[in-house]
């Protein structure tokens, strides 16, 4: 009996697990930290330098990834600052000012109007906006995002149909 209670135990710490468990970290912003003058857009002082991001654990069932940069703070709708579909899974990051993408990924307009990365800009006494950095396991090789679609689409659509993600937020205030 007690040989079958352990087993049991085991079993369903085994089970309780999850089979994979995504994460995003960044060299140059620290989750829940302020971002940098370097990752700023312009027009709000900043040099508009995509940050190093890296990533790990997607799902081995994954066939692609999808990143995503968006102002929570923006309402109704929030506001996307950088969207990067149909990067391949065996990619593990992107480097600090990243020119190219790896393989077919591809770059979306975001509310911006730019297929590119737009740092964080928050208007004028606004207060603190928070910039959630995601990192998308998608079920497909391609995704198909329109651009500029209205962020806070973006991200239910991506909630309801990727297979995990991993997220850290930074924050600006001006």
């Amino acid at each position: 009996m007690k040989r079958w209670t352990v087993y049991l135990a085991v079993t369903s710490v085994v089970l309780a697990r999850p089979a994979f468990a995504m994460t995003l970290t960044s060299a140059d912003i620290k989750p829940g930290a302020t971002i940098a003058e370097a990752q700023i857009y312009p027009r709000c002082g900043g040099q508009n330098i995509s940050p190093q991001l890296s990533w790990s654990g997607a799902p081995t069932n994954a066939k692609s990834l999808v990143l995503t940069m968006i102002d929570l703070d923006v309402k109704p709708a929030l506001w996307s600052h950088w969207i990067v579909v149909d990067l391949p899974t065996n990619a593990s990051g992107l480097p600090r000012g990243a020119k190219t993408l790896p393989g077919a990924a591809a770059l979306v307009t975001t509310n911006f109007g730019d297929a590119a990365y737009g740092g964080p800009c928050p208007p004028q006494g606004t207060g603190v906006h928070h910039y959630q950095f995601t990192i998308w396991a998608m079920p497909a090789a391609q995704t198909a995002i329109t651009p500029d679609d209205k962020a806070n689409t973006v991200l239910a659509w991506l909630s309801r149909t990727a297979l995990d993600k991993a997220s850290f937020v930074g924050w600006v205030k001006r």
